[in-house]
């Protein structure tokens, strides 16, 4: 009887160890699925660089590392062109780094040594290193000033075209400083050019802050009230004198990379979305629910206005969010700019994500080249040097410089101007290391600058 009972209670002990064990396994289970449940919420949130490599358009990355050393150039020349003598001590230039990003160690002397037909160095009697620009630049920002006065008026129409979209039809002046060299905009666009056009906007303040200023629409102009995309379909520059926007039905030009295979596994989806009936940008959107599918579509046609509106058919991404409130677009437009491939490419080039219309480019050169565009092309040609770096001249060099050209010609030896002929000759053509800076996200400029060769070499 006593060898039953421990039986039984041995029976009893090892059914209890059974479910101990089931329970730690069912918790291990239950702890393990909640541990990859949560690993993967947290991978679903990728950043761009992730949801995008396997989209990269190599030629528009190009383009995206072009414009970006266009613009450390241009910067670079407007800081220049705002001091009185268009001269400045290259150390208080290490105040912009950031604007150009250039990081230290790199020295801004090098930098600016890289485009010795656009800046000057020179010491003066102290040692004071000084930046300036060659002739070639000062002649080239007289010939901006000229096409930015002749672009003047179709730069007022795309932003009264702007504050006819916003749904207050008034857009706040700050945020309009944004697209300024998006646009075309002049360097005095706040403080002269808003108050050329009366007849189609006027600033005004704020009432609650009287700090802020606004650019508020004065007259509708319904000539103006049609899409860019409807004026290729129409064949037409405007609209009539009675037209009304409203619901459209137009499909958007798609632009796929020939390696992108996903297109075919897509297509349904795209096709339902071409066919989707729309509202037109310039129609009034506040009934629209936001995350509907109308609401998406009617954001992607704003955003395809407004890059239409653009020089180089490209904008910086933190500059399209600033206008989620006044043009009715969804909180998540990274992710609405990702969705639709075909019709918008998102470059992550930088420190600042660039967002491309597609459809305005074959390879990296853009179809339509307005002349604001084709001198910036002129821009991009001078910067970038390849060649041996040049002495930087002293004052002392300047000086003897000046005794040269008041010396008789007839006086100078023949054998030192050949050598120096030589020297300026062995200094174009021989192409050394390059002594530039390279940033790990950056392309190598003379990879970008290729196909942009200076014409005065030819």
């Amino acid at each position: 009887m006593t060898a039953k009972v421990v039986k039984i209670s041995s029976l009893v002990n090892k059914l209890n160890l059974l479910d101990d064990l089931s329970l730690r396994r069912a918790w291990y289970k239950q702890s393990s699925s909640l541990w990859w449940s949560q690993n993967r919420l947290m991978t679903s949130s990728k950043r761009v660089q992730d949801r995008s490599k396997n989209k990269r358009i190599r030629p528009l990355e190009i383009a995206a590392e072009k414009w970006k050393i266009f613009s450390k150039m241009k910067f670079l020349m407007e800081i220049l062109r705002k001091e009185p003598e268009m001269v400045i001590p290259v150390r208080s230039l290490d105040q912009y780094r950031k604007q150009i990003n250039l990081p230290k160690p790199h020295k801004m002397s090098d930098f600016i040594r890289k485009s010795p037909k656009l800046f000057e160095l020179c010491k003066d009697k102290n040692g004071l290193l000084w930046c300036g620009m060659t002739e070639e630049a000062e002649d080239l920002l007289e010939e901006e000033e000229r096409l930015l006065e002749e672009h003047s008026d179709k730069a007022a129409e795309y932003v009264t075209r702007c504050l006819m979209m916003s749904v207050d039809k008034r857009l706040p002046l700050a945020k309009i400083a944004h697209f300024r060299r998006d646009f075309g905009l002049p360097l005095d666009f706040r403080t002269t050019w808003v108050h050329k056009y009366p007849e189609l906007f006027r600033v005004v303040k704020c009432k609650e802050d009287p700090e802020l200023e606004y650019l508020e629409l004065v007259t509708w102009n319904p000539k103006w009230a049609i899409t860019e995309l409807e004026k290729k379909v129409l064949g037409v520059t405007e609209a009539g004198p009675d037209h009304t926007p409203e619901m459209l039905s137009l499909p958007f030009p798609l632009k796929f990379p020939p390696e992108y295979k996903k297109v075919y596994r897509y297509g349904g989806k795209i096709e339902h979305f071409q066919k989707r009936a729309y509202l037109s940008p310039y129609a009034d959107a506040r009934e629209l629910k936001a995350g509907s599918l109308e609401f998406d579509k009617r954001a992607v046609a704003v955003m395809h206005e407004l890059l239409s509106f653009t020089l180089e058919k490209r904008l910086v991404t933190d500059h399209l969010t600033h206008y989620r409130r006044e043009f009715v677009m969804p909180q998540k437009l990274m992710r609405l700019l990702l969705k639709h491939f075909g019709i918008f490419y998102v470059s992550e080039r930088g420190k600042r994500f660039s967002v491309f219309l597609t459809e305005g480019y074959e390879d990296s050169e853009l179809i339509e080249k307005r002349p604001l565009v084709l001198w910036r092309e002129k821009v991009l040609s001078l910067s970038g040097y390849r060649g041996r770096k040049k002495k930087i001249q002293s004052f002392s060099d300047l000086s003897e410089l000046s005794d040269m050209e008041n010396k008789d010609p007839l006086e100078d030896d023949s054998e030192s101007v050949n050598t120096s002929i030589q020297f300026e000759q062995a200094e174009t053509i021989k192409s050394l290391e390059d002594a530039s800076f390279a940033d790990d996200d950056e392309m190598e400029v003379g990879e970008v600058c290729s196909a942009y060769k200076d014409t005065n070499a030819s």
